[in-house]
């Protein structure tokens, strides 16, 4: 294992510390937790953002962090959810008292352990409303999920949900909106190479040098295909295909598009595949209304990337516009 880490076993609480040291007018830490929350939390008359996942996904979830965004993202260990004690700590630290929203991504272990930690800040009174996310068209089930998968698709449901919160919106408000771009997200990704978790000190799977795997999640769960390494325009054109046919688009429709790193793909070839993505969403009618590229839900060192398509209105438009100051989403 080739990793520049001094502990395997203290990687995330290492991680932490840095980032806060890089970040230190932006963000803090909250004391004995993995919680990394806005530096003005909580912020008075806002509705507060929280959101989770295993660490090794990296800019999410600390990049997100910031005004127009998340108030507070809580790292689990390594491909792990953290513990509900932990999401718990982040609950209270961002309620003003106008509520606090969950954004999850629909892996067993967060759903479980963030609607424990919601139960137990009802117990004290703070009002509490989630989403999950599920964007992931590539399988149903997995080794990691009941029902489809959350991935690359979540980072819009930050954007959104938390430019709704920003603008003052109601938890209520900002539910609804957050419900629609789950609705109307979808997503597909696929390796080149495998990670290593750290701690495991081998590669979570094996792929053949001219190998690569079509629907592999996020934390390197089996996709749905593996096969020959083919040409970036054939393999834009499978992942595009197979999440348009996910979903309800009509000729003149908007997108947003998302072509998203994996963590170990260069931004050359993030760009070769946007050129062929875009180019089939014209050629069928759809319009693009903005594109991301970059590394935005990564697997650690995994080359591969992932295609997410968000159908967009007024409305979901208007709320990417709006400002945002997390770290890793600035604009």
């Amino acid at each position: 294992m080739k990793k520049i880490v001094n502990d395997p076993e203290l990687v995330v609480e290492e991680m932490l510390q840095g980032f806060v040291a890089a970040h230190p007018n932006d963000v803090k830490q909250l004391p004995n937790t993995t919680v990394i929350a806005r530096k003005d939390a909580p912020v008075s008359n806002k509705v507060g953002l929280v959101s989770d996942g295993g660490s090794g996904h990296e800019p999410a979830h600390a990049g997100y962090v910031g005004e127009g965004m998340l108030d507070a993202a809580v790292a689990g260990e390594v491909f792990t959810s953290p513990t509900p004690d932990q999401v718990f700590e982040a609950i209270k630290a961002v309620d003003s008292g106008q509520g606090v929203f969950l954004v999850i991504k629909n892996y067993t272990g967060d759903v479980m352990n963030f609607e424990m930690a919601k139960e137990m800040a009802e117990a004290e009174g703070i009002r509490v409303q989630q989403v999950v996310v599920n964007d992931d068209v590539a399988v149903e089930d997995s080794s990691f999920t009941t029902g489809r998968r959350g991935i690359a698709g979540t980072v819009f449901v930050h954007k959104i949900a938390g430019a709704k919160a920003a603008q003052g919106g109601s938890l209520e408000e900002v539910k609804a909106v957050a419900d629609k771009v789950v609705a109307n997200v979808r997503s597909i990704g696929m390796a080149l190479t495998p990670c290593t978790v750290p701690a495991a000190g081998k590669p979570s799977f094996v792929l053949e040098d001219k190998e690569m795997e079509l629907g592999i999640g996020i934390h390197g769960e089996p996709g749905i295909e593996r096969k020959a390494i083919t040409t970036a325009d054939q393999l834009a054109t499978e992942l595009t295909q197979k999440v348009l046919d996910d979903m309800n688009l009509s000729s003149g429709d908007e997108v947003a598009v998302m072509i998203n790193g994996l963590g170990a793909t260069p931004e050359m070839e993030l760009y070769i595949v946007n050129r062929k993505v875009s180019e089939i969403l014209s050629d069928k009618g759809f319009k693009v209304y903005e594109t991301f590229v970059g590394n935005y839900m990564t697997s650690l060192e995994m080359a591969g990337c992932s295609v997410t398509l968000l159908k967009v209105d007024q409305e979901l438009k208007d709320l990417l516009e709006v400002q945002s100051k997390a770290l890793a989403f600035r604009r």
